[in-house]
C-alpha cells in the first residue's frame, strides 16, 4: 500500500490551524475547506484523461478534459466537511454516502447507513474520513465498497495514526492513503495524538 504525505507549506499551514485549540468553529471550517481542496488535488493526479482541444480567442490549444467516472464517499458526519471541496474541483462527480458509528467503549465502528452509486467496477472512487484513527471506519467503509464491485479506490484523510495505516494496509492493501499528517500514537480512546480531538465536534460546534 502506497501512503503519500502532503508536505505542501498551504496544507501544512491549514493543518496546523486545524490542531490549534483556539481556533474557532468558523475559522476550522474554513480549514477544512482549504486542506481539503489541496489533498483532493493531489490524490486526484491520476485520474483518466482525454486528450481534447479548445478554440481560444486566437487560435487552438491542446488540453485534456476528466475521462474517469469520479465518485466521492464521505463517511458521515466528519467526512461531510471534506464533500463541497471535493465537488467544487470535480462538479460532474457522483456522491456515496456511508455512515458509521463509533461505539466508544470499543472504537469498533458499525454501519447504520449506505446510499452508493451504481456501476462503481468503473469508476475512481475517492473515500473521504478526515481521522484515520484505528481505521475501523475506513476499514467497514471499504468492505461495503468492495462488496458492490469498486476496484478503483483511495482514501484520503487529513490526520492519520501510524497503527492506523497499519491495520488498514492489512485489510485492503492495494487502496492509497493520502494524508497531511501521520501521527504517531492513540490514547486509551483511541484518538489520534496529539491529533486534534473530535473532528465532527469541531467542524459542528458540537464539542
Amino acid at each position: 500500500m502506497a501512503c503519500y504525505v502532503n508536505n505542501h507549506p498551504l496544507v501544512q499551514d491549514a493543518l496546523s490551524t486545524l490542531r490549534q485549540t483556539t481556533t474557532t468553529t468558523e475559522q476550522f471550517r474554513k480549514a477544512t475547506k482549504r486542506i481539503s481542496h489541496l489533498l483532493i488535488a493531489e490524490a486526484t493526479r491520476n485520474i483518466r484523461t482525454d486528450p481534447t482541444t479548445v478554440e481560444t480567442a486566437l487560435g487552438v490549444a491542446n488540453g485534456c478534459a476528466i475521462a474517469s467516472e469520479v465518485v466521492f464517499v464521505p463517511i458521515l458526519r466528519a467526512g461531510l466537511g471534506m464533500l463541497e471541496a471535493a465537488l467544487e474541483l470535480i462538479p460532474t462527480a457522483r456522491v456515496g454516502y456511508i455512515g458509521l458509528e463509533r461505539d466508544e467503549t470499543t472504537a469498533t465502528a458499525s454501519t447504520y447507513y449506505s446510499k452508493l452509486p451504481n456501476d462503481l467496477a468503473s469508476s475512481q472512487v475517492f473515500i473521504l474520513d478526515p481521522m484515520l484513527a484505528t481505521s475501523g471506519s475506513a476499514v467497514s467503509a471499504m468492505d461495503i465498497l468492495s462488496k458492490v464491485g469498486a476496484t478503483d479506490c483511495h482514501l484520503i484523510c487529513i490526520i492519520a495514526a501510524k497503527d492506523g495505516i497499519g491495520t488498514f494496509e492489512k485489510c485492503h492493501p492495494s487502496v492509497p492513503v493520502h494524508t497531511s499528517a501521520v501521527d504517531p500514537t492513540l490514547n486509551e480512546q483511541q484518538y489520534i495524538v496529539p491529533g486534534l480531538g473530535d473532528f465532527g465536534d469541531k467542524l459542528y460546534g458540537t464539542s
